[in-house]
Formats: C-alpha cells, structure tokens, sequence
C-alpha cells in the first residue's frame, strides 16, 4: 500500500476507496505500522512545534511551553491518539448488531484507522496555534468518511448508518475531551488558561477524534 496514494484515495475518493479498503487482507499490527504509527505523528510533531517553538501570543505577549513539558505532552498526545484509534474501534464492533450490522475486529479497525485521516492531516495546522481551529473544521470531514465507510466495512443497512455514526462521534468527543484534559495537565499553568489552553484543547480533539467525531 502507497501511504501517500491511499491518503488521497481516503479522502479525495472515499466512495470508491471503502470498497477496496474492505477487500484488503489486513490485522492490527500492519494497520498501526503502516499508517496509525506513521499519519498520528503529524498533529503529534506539529502540536509540539506550535506549542514550544512558535508559541501562543495574544496582545504583545508570546508564551511558549518549555521543550521539556512540550516533548511530554507531544509523546502522551501520541500514544493516547493511537489508544484512541483502538478504543474506538472497539465501540464500532461491538455497537454493530444494534444497527443490523455484522460484528468483525479487523474491519472496525479499518473503518476507526482510515475514517481518522482527515483528522490526522488537519493536524499540520497545530504548526500555527492560531490556526488550529482549522485543523479541527478538517477533522470533522472524518464524520462523512465514517458514515460513508460503515455500511461498507461492518455491513449495515444505509438507513442505520446515520445514527450509527452519530453513536462512535459521541463517543469520540468524549475520548477527545478526557485526552484533552490528560495533556493539560502536563502543560504549565499559564498555556492551561485562556488562549493557550484553547490552543491546547482544539490541538487534542482535531487529531483525535474530532474526525471521527
């Protein structure tokens, strides 16, 4: 699989993309390896950069997060994004026969893994906190990914999958806001009020799960 061609493919073609998506032979460990481990890097490394390289300004004043406490938030961010993916995954399969469709891991897996590109993309905003709201405006494409790749991953009827969709994006924002709080606590207190804890927050739920969500 072309990382960059599938990218495109995800979110430039997704109607004809899920079909083939759903035909490919595929586990945990390659899904993560291949393209979880490798597109969550982006808001990972972009946030990062946003937060303690370029930092937060607002009337004349610029704050940045020190490398150190930056550096931990990038690295739990990371691992709780790739956590999230999982989770999420989970809700998909189990939540299956309640809208008439057909429980299977590994397709949940793939509709939770390539429903987040839109998400994990957007996250290159974060390089610019000011601009990070617009990384989540992207991220909200991945509800249409989602509902669009439902009926063909886990078989339900196309009626269903509004309110399908409807129940992993609850879900999601719920993720998206306990991480949110999670990496908060790791920031200096001045980022954690006013615009740095809104830069922060929009940072963490865009390349969570505000694309499934």
């Amino acid at each position: 699989m072309n990382l960059v061609q599938r990218v495109q493919d995800i979110l430039l073609r997704p109607k004809a993309t899920w079909p083939v998506i759903d035909a490919e032979p595929a586990d945990a460990a390659s899904l993560y390896k291949n393209y979880v481990m490798i597109l969550a890097l982006i808001p990972a490394v972009a946030s990062f950069i946003g937060l303690s390289v370029v930092g937060l300004g607002a009337f004349g004043v610029n704050f940045r997060v020190p490398i150190v406490s930056g550096l931990a938030n990038m690295i739990v961010g990371y691992v709780l994004s790739l956590v999230m993916v999982f989770v999420l995954a989970l809700i998909i399969d189990a939540m299956a026969p309640t809208f008439e469709g057909s429980k299977s891991q590994v397709s949940a897996l793939k509709l939770s893994a390539y429903s987040s590109t839109a998400a994990f993309v957007g996250g290159i905003f974060s390089l610019l906190p000011s601009l990070s709201v617009l990384g989540a405006v992207a991220a909200l494409y991945g509800i249409y990914l989602l509902y669009l790749g439902l009926p063909v991953l886990m078989k339900c009827p196309v009626d269903k999958a509004i309110a399908y969709t409807a129940v992993v994006v609850v879900c999601a924002i719920v993720g998206g806001f306990v991480i949110a709080w999670v990496l908060a606590l790791l920031t200096p207190s001045p980022a954690r009020v006013g615009l740095g804890f809104a830069g922060e927050a929009v940072a963490v739920v865009q390349q969570l799960a505000a694309a499934k969500a």
